[in-house]
Formats: structure tokens, sequence, C-alpha cells
């Protein structure tokens, strides 16, 4: 399964430091926050993505395709021009990055990537979060119900916005104001997809309310419940507390070496 990672939105502006790079780019322990995100999808065997640029595009392609430098020690000998790996590192990825343009919907920057997805379903996440959803458990479950869309929810944070999702997972026509407290949730920044999904949007059906709700009335909408932990990087307080989370070695995302 191929993962389509979300990186095409504004600069960062969790600090001075970081102004002027992708989102994705901000680092937890000298690492892009997307890379923890990729390490993690390796974890599960999942080792093909894709990757929606944007923003300041050519950092992330100059970071993959620098990679096996960035990754190893180097002995560079100015006078031939040459240089030399030494303790090489690297991952058995095979990453393709996209310029999907600066101000695409979500939509649009996943049908400009179709020809690069072929005919399996695939996954999509946000190039900002970290979680330690069981990724094995959600695509079983993807798979044992069969919807074009499932979507990966947790419960909110102060800034999340709600979903009207019911106890069984289905997207509700109502206000999710009405839905009582427990049954709060919004979305993780993960969901997966069949190929059926290129059809709505080429209907022009962005995505959340209108194409969930599209969806739902046709019977091709699930929720996959997360209740462990998960974070999107959106403010300093966000990037300290990850930072902290890491440098403590208690990092529930971390289940790589």
């Amino acid at each position: 399964m191929k993962a389509v990672i979300l990186a095409g939105g504004m600069q960062s502006t969790i600090n001075d430091s970081y102004e002027g790079i992708p989102k994705p780019m901000a680092e937890i322990g000298e690492k892009p926050i997307l890379w923890h995100i990729m390490k993690y999808l390796d974890a599960y065997g999942i080792s093909e993505f894709i990757i929606c640029g944007g923003y300041k595009v050519n950092m992330l392609k100059d970071y993959f395709r620098d990679y096996y430098i960035y990754a190893s020690d180097i002995t560079v000998d100015l006078e031939n021009n040459t240089v030399t790996c030494h303790r090489k590192q690297t991952e058995d990825w095979k990453v393709t990055v996209v310029d999907t343009g600066l101000d695409t919907s979500v939509a649009k920057r996943i049908l400009q990537v179709e020809n690069h997805i072929g005919d399996e379903d695939f996954l999509v996440l946000t190039g900002d979060t970290v979680s330690n959803i069981d990724v094995n458990k959600l695509l079983a479950y993807h798979k044992e119900h069969g919807k074009t869309l499932t979507l990966a929810v947790a419960k909110p944070t102060g800034r999340s916005e709600m979903l009207p999702i019911d106890e069984d997972g289905a997207y509700l026509d109502a206000a999710s104001a009405a839905l009582p407290k427990n049954q709060a949730w919004t979305e993780l920044g993960m969901r997966v997809f069949t190929k059926e999904i290129f059809r709505y949007l080429k209907e022009d059906y962005e995505l959340e309310e209108p194409l969930y709700r599209r969806l739902a009335e046709d019977g091709s909408f699930i929720s996959y419940f997360h209740d462990g932990f998960w974070l999107a990087m959106e403010t300093r307080r966000d990037k300290v507390n990850l930072e902290r989370m890491w440098a403590k070695g208690e990092a529930p995302w971390k289940i790589f070496s």
C-alpha cells in the first residue's frame, strides 16, 4: 500500500527559527516531523510514499534527493570534487515528490497524484501529525467493511473541529453539538481510500464535510476509532511537547529503531 502525505500548505510559523520552511519540515529531535511519520509507517511495512508538496516544494525534493548524504558521515575532497560516505545509512523507501501548487485544495492535490497511486487502496495523511494508531488494525478494519473511505478519528484537543459521527462510525446529517459528549470525535489526519474516491473527487467534491456527507449518503463512509495518543504540531507549544517526549524517550509514536 502507498501512503500519500499532504505537505503542500503554507510555511511553518511555529517559531522564528522555522520561518521559511514547509510545515512538515519543522523538526522533532533534529528530524522533520515528516520523517517521523514516514518512519512510523515503515514500521508497518509501508515504504512507498507520495509527497504532495506546494510551499517551497524544492526543499522537500532536496531533502530526499540528498537523504543518503544527510544520514551518513561523509568526507568531501574539495580538490577532486568527490564525496565519500562512511557509516552509510539510508531507508528502503520509494519517495515521489509532486508539486501540487501553493493554494490547492486537498482534494485537488490528491487528484494530481492519481497516476502515481495505481489500482490499490491507499492512505492519505496530513504532514504534521504523529500518533500511535495501530495501522494494521486500521487497514484490516477498512478491508473488513469495504467502504470507499475509512476515516481515522480520535478524541479532540481544544482546537479540533468536531465531526457528527455516531457510535457505529457513521457520518450523520446533524450538528455535532447535538451529539452526547462521549461521542465527540475529530479527524486524526489519516484516511484510507479505495480508488473509487477519484470518481467523487472528479465531481468537484472537497474533502471533509461535503465529501463525507456524499459518501455517507451512498453508504461508502465509515470511521475507525482511535482512543490512544495523537498530536498535530500546530503551535509552538505542540512542538515543545513533542520535543520533550522525544528527548525523554517517551514518544508514543517511536516504535522504530
